[in-house]
């Protein structure tokens, strides 16, 4: 009985120690992640950029998505003499601000006795409003918060208990480790080459697009009015002006790259899950926690009622469009049952991991891909409705496109013909668009998706107070299939 005791002290207050976080949009993560959710505050800042139109403030956010601004913030600094010896990742390091405060941090990398050039990662604290108070990156204007930096200039830092004299200029040497580019760049390296590949969400991206950098391709070619050279799914961005490559951009950066990294640390957890094991899973329940952060982003706040700019914040939009609403899913308004459902899915998968319960963690981070794709779905037919019926123009024929990117791939694997039928459809530069094949096309594949009519719902017309002709949901037991054969 002892025995028992201790072990079930041991548990609870383990999970004491893991409810003491703040939560993230209604999440009760188990680990600290306030600069991991705030990089939906670099989409932000590239949103801004971006609507400004001009090409000194594209520039400006084609910068901040390569270089990003506000998380995994780090000094590069200059010391005026050699390490006196090897320092490891994570030993403390502290100095001062311009006004003469401490300033902590730690170590970005091991670094070898003899080395000038250090990194040093800021601290980051448990309270969102106030995680970090280095912001410089590629950042401009307001946004650049140099308050908790260390100060500019020659001054004096302790590495590991050992003082040095450094130099760096605050404004170019702060820097970021985290990226909206780097969550497609990296995929090379942690999904396709990664400890339990195949993955088979970023496999029917990477087999459809033929690369595994796709999405920032896809930004990057958007920026600068170019072609793609994927596989399948090219786009001629040079057809658009800004109007509608601001939708290609900002559309691409939320709903391909965050998107895919988003999975990819999902994937990180059950790779690292020790079966079996209750108080040995501490990095998957991290790296899960850094999934659900990448999907919500800092500011849909604790309630998740605030309008973020990420994953979070589009399957509300959507639901609003589709009467998907509500914990029922039958509202057009308040939070999306699709938010309500994978808030359940995430919690879920969080205790599975904390209990070592490895297969049935995978199973539900199986379904949460399933479910992620919805708004993808929602958003393609709703934009091939609004051009075909609704005189859409460059604007809403973009917003089609970039949602059917994000979500073509895996229809592609489902079923190639109806996969072409909505690229056809939605391509840049299509002809025409014929949105009565879009939906048809999606719905022939629903079941392959492990989704329903029900899931997608159907576009709501609030003006009438009903579902635009022939858009009302389908019925899942009637799906008429547009094509006869599927891929093996």
């Amino acid at each position: 009985a002892a025995s028992l005791a201790t072990a079930d002290a041991g548990v609870w207050g383990n999970l004491r120690r893991r409810l003491s976080f703040e939560k993230v949009a209604t999440y009760s993560p188990g680990s600290q992640v306030t600069d991991h959710c705030a990089i939906d505050r670099d989409q932000r800042a590239i949103e801004v950029e971006l609507a400004r139109k001009t090409n000194e403030s594209w520039e400006n956010a084609q910068q901040i998505y390569l270089q990003g601004g506000n998380s995994k913030s780090y000094a590069l600094i200059t010391l005026s003499e050699p390490l006196r010896s090897n320092v490891a990742k994570g030993t403390s390091v502290t100095g001062k601000n311009a006004d003469g405060n401490e300033v902590a941090g730690k170590m970005y990398d091991t670094t070898s006795s003899g080395t000038v050039n250090v990194k040093v990662q800021y601290a980051t604290t448990d309270v969102q409003d106030s995680y970090v108070q280095c912001q410089v990156g590629a950042l401009v204007g307001e946004d650049i918060n140099m308050s908790g930096c260390f100060a500019d200039g020659e001054n004096t830092i302790n590495i590991g208990g050992e003082v040095y004299t450094y130099t760096y200029t605050a404004a170019t040497e702060n820097k970021n480790g985290r990226t909206i580019a780097g969550f497609s760049t990296q995929l090379e390296d942690k999904l396709k080459n990664g400890p339990g590949a195949p993955y088979a969400d970023f496999e029917y991206f990477r087999k459809y697009y033929g690369t595994s950098d796709y999405a920032d391709q896809w930004v990057n070619a958007a920026f600068e009015g170019g072609r793609t050279s994927f596989t399948n799914g090219n786009a001629d961005f040079s057809q658009y002006g800004m109007e509608g490559r601001e939708q290609i951009i900002k559309k691409g950066t939320a709903y391909m790259n965050v998107w895919m990294y988003t999975i990819r640390e999902f994937e990180d957890a059950l790779d690292d899950c020790k079966r079996g094991c209750i108080n040995c899973n501490d990095d998957p329940v991290h790296a899960w926690d850094e999934g659900v952060c990448f999907y919500t982003g800092s500011l849909e706040g604790q309630d998740g009622a605030p309008s973020g700019y990420l994953l979070h914040q589009l399957a509300d939009k959507r639901s609003l469009d589709f009467k998907t609403g509500g914990p029922d899913g039958t509202d057009v308004d308040g939070q999306s049952k699709l938010n309500y459902d994978l808030m359940d899915e995430f919690a879920l998968g969080n205790y599975q991991l904390q209990s070592g319960n490895c297969p049935s963690a995978r199973k539900t981070k199986e379904r949460i891909a399933q479910l992620m794709y919805i708004p993808m779905i929602q958003g393609s037919i709703r934009y091939a409705y609004k051009v075909d019926k609704l005189q859409g123009g460059e604007k809403e024929k973009a917003e089609g496109a970039a949602f059917a990117a994000a979500v073509l791939p895996r229809v592609h694997a489902a079923n190639s013909d109806a996969a072409s039928k909505i690229y056809n459809n939605l391509r840049v530069g299509a002809s025409s668009t014929n949105h009565q094949e879009v939906k048809a096309a999606f719905e022939s594949v629903y079941s392959q998706l492990g989704l329903t009519c029900a899931d997608i719902g159907g576009l709501w017309n609030e003006a009438t107070n009903s579902y635009y002709p022939g858009m009302g949901p389908c019925t899942d037991a009637s799906t008429t299939k547009v094509v006869t054969e599927t891929n093996s």
